[in-house]
């Protein structure tokens, strides 16, 4: 009986063991929103890729030239953090923001990492997730597909804290999934252009929240 119930503690033990590595981090204490875009220029930024950057009338501006994806990464790697930031479409060309990134070389090809889509045509799954050469991983429910902004500016709020991921759009909760098997979990943070010179897109009031041990 001793022997029976020392197994059964023992495998308690393992199950909760289990369930603690598969929590979501918690976020860090006193951590502080930090301004990733000064309005003036690409400081802190570095383009991947062959397409337009620039800063235009306080916003980054993205336009798509070539028939190749674009991006434009953080020179930080970040791995806990909560992103918000602002967008407008002006093409009805895919973007989005990458994050956990990391990239071949100088080259646009991305070997690790995944998107939070942003795409103005309705049905197109804005706030789902997309990457890691799975495909789609999550997409928000169909009432959600309408709450994106076409022709106008939207607010999104990206969480990630471990394998948990959060994403607001103009303020509704659109996605929360916690991630069975993230790929990367730490890598850069990137504004996407989509291939075939479609992209145009404007990008202002960027703020990272940096949840990770290490962080400010």
């Amino acid at each position: 009986m001793k022997h029976r119930m020392g197994m059964i503690a023992v495998s308690l033990l393992l199950v909760a063991a289990g369930a603690a590595q598969n929590r979501p981090r918690p976020r860090a204490l006193g951590a502080e929103w930090q301004s990733l875009f000064n309005g003036k220029d690409l400081s802190g930024w570095k383009k991947v890729g062959k397409e337009r950057w620039e800063v235009v009338d306080g916003a980054i501006f993205g336009q798509g030239i070539t028939d190749q994806y674009g991006y434009l990464a953080t020179e930080k790697s970040y791995r806990d953090f909560h992103l918000s930031l602002r967008f407008k479409c002006e093409a009805d060309g895919n973007s989005g923001v990458y994050i956990h990134t990391a990239f071949e070389g100088d080259t646009p090809k991305i070997v690790a990492g995944r998107q939070i889509e942003i795409d103005r045509t309705l049905g197109r799954h804005v706030g789902g997730i997309y990457g890691d050469g799975k495909g789609w991983i999550a997409w928000p429910s169909p009432q959600y597909e309408t709450v994106i902004r076409p022709y106008d500016w939207n607010d999104m709020l990206i969480a990630v804290e471990g394998n948990h991921y959060v994403v607001h759009l103009n303020g509704i909760r659109v996605l929360d999934f916690t991630y069975p098997s993230p790929g990367a979990e730490e890598g850069l943070i990137a504004l996407q252009l989509h291939s075939g010179g479609e992209g145009k897109m404007r990008f202002k009031d960027i703020f990272v929240r940096d949840l990770s041990p290490d962080g400010p």
